[in-house]
């Protein structure tokens, strides 16, 4: 049995990681901080949680020093260099698996996105970057052509407000968000420059937010340096994910729906122009967990040497 703490407990994504960590038998939920819920049960958030366990307002050096096989940061971005800091003086063997943009362009972590960078990495490393959730589905999406590429990739990414978070704002305030698209960040925005780098391809990228809770959909459009078949891009898929437990290769185009609460990915669609030099790409998945809880528990379980798909 791994003991975990939970740092950042009371979002939509922690909600998750209770409720997947209480559904193995070889991971114990030791504690949840959370300053605002502090003092209240975290079966208050998650029923599943272990009974008796309560919300607490810990500091980077308490939590550090809990003894604990592994800390989870699932907080904003900016947030986690403190519990880094306390971790690395104290104890630097407890793994850490950041949910934040902060370490995905640091060298010295490990950025884990299992079915793309390969398992080797994450085995035994103590310091992991989780992937962003539209990241996650634009590189599933792009990945198998990466090498036949000409120009850049174009990512139409829509998510649903979930991914907003909790803290109130326009993009998940639901009457903003009612009969709307809202796009937003129309340049740089850091999946774009995430995607980019750890794929070695360019990558332009839009997000908006629309008015259903959970799920993300991204429309990816691919130009080839050389003419490609339609189904020369389905097979690039299908050897690409062949024995992959979460990820579904799908000749129909997947919608929202087909992402939503589903613990992997849907990749499919496969449009091809009539020249073979232009092709589009779906990719359908839950943003809070594909894309945020599931590969971080994908991750920390490698990192400790546990089965990945255990629960």
């Amino acid at each position: 049995m791994k003991r975990i703490g939970l740092i950042g407990a009371r979002g939509h994504t922690g909600r998750e990681l209770i409720r997947l960590m209480a559904g193995r038998e070889d991971l114990e939920l030791a504690f949840a901080s959370s300053r605002e819920f502090a003092g209240k049960p975290v079966t208050d958030l998650a029923l599943e949680a272990p009974a008796g366990l309560l919300f607490e307002a810990l500091s980077a050096e308490e939590a550090a020093g809990r003894g604990v096989d592994a800390i989870i940061l699932a907080m904003p971005n900016g947030a986690a260099a403190p519990f880094v800091a306390a971790v690395e003086a104290q104890t630097p063997e407890t793994v850490l698996v950041d949910l934040s943009a902060d370490y995905r362009f640091d060298n010295a972590w490990t950025y884990a996105l299992p079915e793309l960078y390969g398992r080797d990495a994450i085995r035994g490393s103590h310091r992991i970057s989780n992937p962003g959730c539209y990241a996650t589905a634009g590189q599933l999406a792009i990945a198998p052509v990466r090498n036949a590429l000409d120009g850049a990739a174009h990512v139409f990414g829509v998510s649903g407000y979930s991914g907003a978070g909790t803290k109130p704002s326009r993009k998940n305030d639901l009457e903003a968000l009612k009969d709307n698209l809202m796009p937003y960040a129309l340049t740089g925005h850091i999946h774009e420059r995430e995607m980019a780098r750890h794929l070695g391809a360019e990558v332009q990228f839009t997000p908006h937010v629309a008015e259903f809770f959970q799920g993300i959909v991204a429309t990816v459009h691919l130009s080839f340096s050389e003419a490609m078949t339609r189904e020369a891009l389905i097979a690039r898929f299908r050897a690409a994910y062949e024995g992959e437990t979460l990820i579904e290769v799908s000749d129909e185009i997947p919608e929202a729906r087909d992402g939503a609460e589903r613990l992997g990915a849907v990749v499919g669609g496969f449009a091809v122009s009539e020249d073979g030099r232009r092709g589009v790409v779906v990719t359908v998945l839950d943003n809070l967990l594909k894309g945020a809880a599931v590969q971080a528990l994908q991750n920390l379980t490698l990192a400790l040497g546990l089965d990945e798909f255990s629960g």
